[in-house]
């Protein structure tokens, strides 16, 4: 709920709460993955995803090059691109691809809708993907990591 008037919160909800069982839990801090941050005294609201540079850091990429896109133009990804040798094969067998593709997902649901199109991209290959694959969605982290830090 939002209003300039305190009192019209208050009624809205004593209404919601004869028609529905509900605990008022206080100023919302969080909401879909974003922070919010309140300075009353100034008049100020701010939304704020820092929060969500767990997930670059936890794919080892808070150090990375930041990059200004969210995949890179020479980005041609196939499906013929899977594993071949034995090595590359064991190399994949232990790279949380598909975790990484599914954080990146979240991301985009809850709020980053720039990222659609490289999830698009990188998500075709989560049965079987090879090294182009993963330095593909690795571009996409580098890509959340300086936009999240504002690079």
């Amino acid at each position: 709920m939002a209003s300039s008037s305190k009192d019209e919160i208050e009624k809205l909800k004593e209404k919601l709460n004869c028609e529905f069982k509900m605990k008022d839990l206080g100023p919302a801090k969080r909401a879909l993955g974003i922070d919010i941050l309140r300075n009353r005294d100034k008049g100020e609201l701010f939304l704020s995803q820092l929060s969500y540079l767990k997930v670059v850091e936890r794919f080892r990429m808070s150090n990375s090059k930041t990059v200004s896109t969210p995949l890179g133009h020479h980005t041609k990804l196939s499906i013929k691109q899977y594993p071949l040798s034995k090595d590359e094969k064991q190399v994949m067998e232990s790279t949380p691809y598909a975790s990484g593709v599914g954080s990146i997902m979240y991301g985009m649901i809850c709020g980053r809708p720039a990222l659609a199109y490289a999830v698009s991209i990188v998500s075709q290959f989560m049965a079987n993907p090879g090294i182009v694959h993963w330095q593909a969605l690795k571009w996409v982290l580098r890509y959340l990591d300086g936009s999240l830090k504002g690079d």
